[in-house]
């Protein structure tokens, strides 16, 4: 499929993508990373959110982590600033306690065989990959059951680097980023010309996916590129059958992946897993959790060698990414609304599946 073939898109969304994507509420009902479980420490509190929604974690004496609504059930203070007891959380104001599903199981200044008042909210949460995960919607529906995979995470041939980092925009505008290539004139001071080659795009419900292979038309592979992912071959000339490089991008809601593949090679030298958690109500603003998986080269401990490289030239590709998707937020809110010429149809099928998994977003944020 060439890149301005039509794709099968509806009409009645074409009328609505442009109003409604930047409007479209990040679905409740997955698994999302709130923090890092680094960052966690045993016997500890942290506040953190989801659209909006305060939500404290604690994590016992004994390692277990916990997530309940970052509300007292007396007074609505944040029970952040409480301190763990046991396996329980206590307000830090009048001393109430929560245990790790939201029951209040102690007043401290409450006669005995005094019913004990309502509780609060507890979430679902898991640790996994250095991430503290919570579950915020309806544990009946499918996502519950689909925690994310990342494979390559713990394989001892990769290094993993965890990203964490604040945006200051809508996540559509990250998951647009990622997933359109032709974007590489930004990179060009730290990436020299790239040409981007379209091979083929997949749709299927709740995901799209999309390969490329990319043509260098001027300068030198810059050196963190080729550190992490080796040396790149030029794609092969039109109608000549050759071994390529191939990236692979997929947006399987609400996750995102990249990998990429050197010529001639079975194993990914790149795996890269991204997932946009919105922090504010009206979804302005993203936190971005991610595990950059590098295979490591063949010679033992050169990973941690050149690992510095890598870290320089990904902070540099991950800094224009986040300044330019920033612009592009700014624009939206001048402006009050989208006015978006959108031409690439991959772009079009993945504003479909953001916009038909999403949910609305309060008109009141």
């Amino acid at each position: 499929m060439s890149t301005t073939d039509p794709l099968p898109i509806s009409e009645a969304f074409e009328r609505a993508i442009a109003p409604d994507i930047r409007k479209t509420g990040l679905s409740p009902d997955f698994w999302y990373p709130l923090a890092r479980a680094r960052n966690l420490k045993p016997g500890r509190v942290l506040g953190v959110s989801f659209a909006g929604e305060p939500i404290a974690l604690y994590r016992t004496r004994d390692g277990q982590v916990h997530a309940l609504e970052d509300r007292c059930a007396h007074r609505q203070v944040p029970l952040s600033t409480g301190v763990v007891k046991d396996d329980c959380l206590q307000c830090g104001y009048h001393g109430w306690v929560y245990d790790h599903g939201g029951a209040c199981v102690n007043v401290p200044y409450l006669d005995k065989g005094r019913t004990l008042p309502n509780g609060v909210r507890g979430y679902p949460c898991r640790e996994a990959y250095g991430l503290v995960f919570v579950f915020t919607g309806d544990a009946a529906q499918p996502g519950f059951g689909e925690f994310p995979q990342v494979h390559t995470f713990g394989n001892p041939a990769y290094r993993t680097r965890v990203l964490d980092r604040r945006v200051a925009c809508h996540y559509s505008f990250m998951h647009e980023n990622l997933m359109d290539m032709n974007h590489q004139f930004l990179h060009r001071r730290l990436m020299g010309r790239i040409r981007t080659v379209f091979l083929e795009l997949r749709c299927a419900p709740g995901s799209v996916e999309i390969d490329y292979t990319f043509e260098r038309v001027g300068g030198r592979q810059p050196l963190g590129e080729k550190l992490m992912i080796g040396r790149r071959r030029h794609a092969p000339e039109p109608g000549v059958s050759g071994r390529r490089d191939l990236m692979r991008i997929r947006t399987g809601y609400p996750y995102q992946t990249l990998q990429f593949w050197t010529a001639g090679s079975d194993a990914p030298a790149l795996d890269l897993w991204n997932v946009y958690v919105p922090e504010d109500r009206a979804q302005r603003v993203n936190h971005t959790f991610g595990m950059m998986n590098v295979r490591k080269p063949g010679i033992p401990g050169l990973i941690h060698l050149l690992w510095p490289f890598i870290i320089w030239f990904t902070e540099g590709i991950f800094a224009e990414d986040r300044w330019i998707v920033e612009l592009e937020q700014k624009a939206f809110d001048d402006q009050g609304g989208d006015r978006n010429n959108e031409i690439f149809p991959v772009i079009r099928a993945l504003r479909e599946v953001l916009v038909s998994q999403g949910v609305a977003i309060d008109s009141a944020s």
